[in-house]
């Protein structure tokens, strides 16, 4: 078996294409909202990913086959005044998952952030996610905390 983790190049349409359809299948699954993607989302994805300068989408190959995801984003830290690189997608096709594709990903990632500079990589997970979160654990990340006794950092959002 031959497993390939490859940064995309979003002006490749084949790799453009995997790119939408495996974000399309985190979509459906339960843990995506189990909606597939908006029409224009698809359509539009890979050219909006393109315009972003710190955009970051890798790839994972099985056997040529497109297995897996990653799509973050370079953010900036004020408390350390250095980069850092926030993962907002991580999926991986169903026919692939327990061959180790997420932590090929992180490894990859982990590589590019450290050649950056930055000072951490930040992720968010939902609560009902344990296959994710042990895949995270098992990868050193832990949940946010500046002192226990304020609790652990949580993520929220309002939509416009």
């Amino acid at each position: 078996m031959n497993i390939k983790v490859v940064h995309a190049d979003y002006g490749n349409p084949a790799q453009g294409a995997d790119i939408v359809r495996l974000l399309n299948g985190y979509a459906l699954d339960p843990m995506g909202g189990g909606e597939p993607l908006p029409a224009n989302t698809g359509d539009h994805l890979v050219q909006k990913l393109a315009a972003i300068p710190h955009a970051i989408s890798l790839l994972c190959y099985v056997d040529g086959n497109a297995a897996g995801l990653l799509n973050a984003f370079e953010g900036f830290s004020t408390f350390q005044c250095k980069p850092l690189i926030n993962i907002h997608d991580i999926a991986v096709a169903s026919d692939y998952r327990g061959l180790g594709i997420s932590q090929l990903m992180l490894s990859e990632l982990e590589r590019m952030a450290t050649q950056r500079g930055c000072c951490k990589v930040t992720l968010e997970v939902l609560q009902g996610n344990t296959v994710a979160q042990n895949a995270y654990t098992k990868y050193g990340f832990s949940a946010y905390e500046l002192d226990p006794k304020m609790g652990k950092a949580m993520f929220w959002q309002k939509s416009l």
